[in-house]
């Protein structure tokens, strides 16, 4: 074994110590942090003693600085290292030329604090961190990542306050970050802005950046039902089945609907529009969260409605279902209306869709209801501890 190997030897063990000092601060441990008995065995296994002085002095000089206490077998000053103790994480880490957990986290809270009131789950981040967590596969030293989704998520809403709904995400990328391609290396963090939650099964690429108004391809709003609507070129309803057509293109009702339904899931609308686009009920599909140019058509819908006529959403009973509602549900409420749940009570739904919910996702779910005007339904929900596709 060569003065080279032990000294590897002997830094492996003072970064097994640093860890063990980060795991001990973070409370997923109560012992203290010390190396001895098998983390010591390959030191002890030194044959040479030019071997054995070269482990001894990296030691001795890192308990010299505070780092580590050292203990020997007693009356054999000379003899192994018995027992390597932590003295002082951070005179340790100096010496190891990191940071410890605790360090990187008051940085990534500092480089985070004035995103803090306008993202309340990055509370929840931080603290995941300080249990050792990683959260979307990110670390403390991804705090940068956090920070730039925060500014993305802020600067869309602006954009969607001045009514600019849709952008090309490399478009505003470019402008925002000067890299064209930063904002699709946010969409772990972004989704998770968005949601609020930790918990939240993450989501695909589309449905992240539809819900902040950007895209790759601007996608159409698709619309089923046989009722005239005011267009950029004259009132017409949408083609049989559905028509896909610009939110920009369709500005309101020409004629009052029987009822508006939004339906969140693909699927399902196709299969309503086939079955009921000759009626006289406005559908429209969500595409899960919508986004902001289907916000404002909706918006306009809602605006030529007349007071009393019913509005309904179908979505999944689930977390993000119950979501998207509480979101719909804010828009109708804006202009006066009432969104209604439609086959969205656990009763309407077949046994044989019923999946059983998690605490976690129960909470998540009755909350919402009850953003979306629920209350009922939420206490159903509660009882019935399920969750269910739409499909199904």
């Amino acid at each position: 074994m060569t003065p080279n190997t032990a000294a590897e030897l002997a830094t492996q063990a003072l970064h097994k110590l640093l860890r063990a000092a980060d795991k001990h601060a973070a409370g997923t441990t109560s012992r203290p942090p010390a190396l001895s008995g098998k983390a010591l065995a390959d030191y002890r296994q030194l044959q040479r003693l030019e071997d054995k002085e070269t482990y001894d002095a990296i030691m001795k000089e890192a308990q010299a600085q505070g780092a580590i206490t050292l203990h020997y077998p007693r009356h054999e000053a000379q003899g192994f290292i018995q027992r390597i103790e932590l003295g002082d994480a951070e005179r340790l880490a100096t010496i190891l030329g990191k940071q410890t957990q605790a360090t990187k986290i008051r940085a990534a809270a500092a480089l985070l604090a004035a995103d803090l009131t306008a993202h309340p789950v990055l509370h929840d981040l931080i603290a995941a961190w300080k249990k050792l967590q990683n959260v979307r596969q990110t670390t403390p030293e991804d705090a940068a990542r956090w920070h730039d989704a925060c500014q993305t998520v802020n600067w869309c809403r602006a954009q969607e306050r001045r009514g600019i709904t849709e952008t090309a995400v490399r478009d505003a990328s470019a402008l925002l970050f000067k890299d064209s391609k930063r904002i699709e290396n946010l969409l772990p963090c972004l989704d998770l802005l968005l949601t609020g939650n930790l918990d939240s099964e993450a989501r695909a690429e589309a449905e992240i950046l539809q819900e902040l108004g950007l895209y790759r391809e601007p996608q159409p709003v698709r619309l089923a039902g046989n009722v005239p609507l005011r267009r950029t070129r004259g009132d017409y309803p949408p083609d049989y089945p559905y028509s896909a057509l610009p939110a920009a293109a369709v500005q309101g009702l020409a004629a009052q609907p029987a009822q508006l339904l939004t339906i969140e899931n693909l699927t399902t609308f196709h299969s309503w529009a086939r079955q009921h686009g000759d009626s006289n009920t406005l559908c429209l599909y969500t595409a899960g969260m919508p986004s902001p140019a289907w916000r404002a058509l909706y918006d306009r819908l809602l605006a030529d409605l007349t007071p009393g006529i019913p509005v309904y959403h179908w979505g999944d009973i689930d977390e993000g279902g119950f979501r998207i509602a509480a979101h719909i549900s804010r828009c109708a409420a804006a202009r006066g209306h009432q969104l209604r749940p439609w086959q969205m009570r656990p009763a309407e739904i077949p046994a044989t869709q019923h999946r059983a919910a998690s605490a976690h996702t129960l909470a998540q779910m009755i909350k919402y209801a009850n953003a979306a005007g629920w209350e009922t339904l939420a206490q159903e929900i509660a009882a019935a501890g399920i969750v269910a596709e739409q499909e199904g």
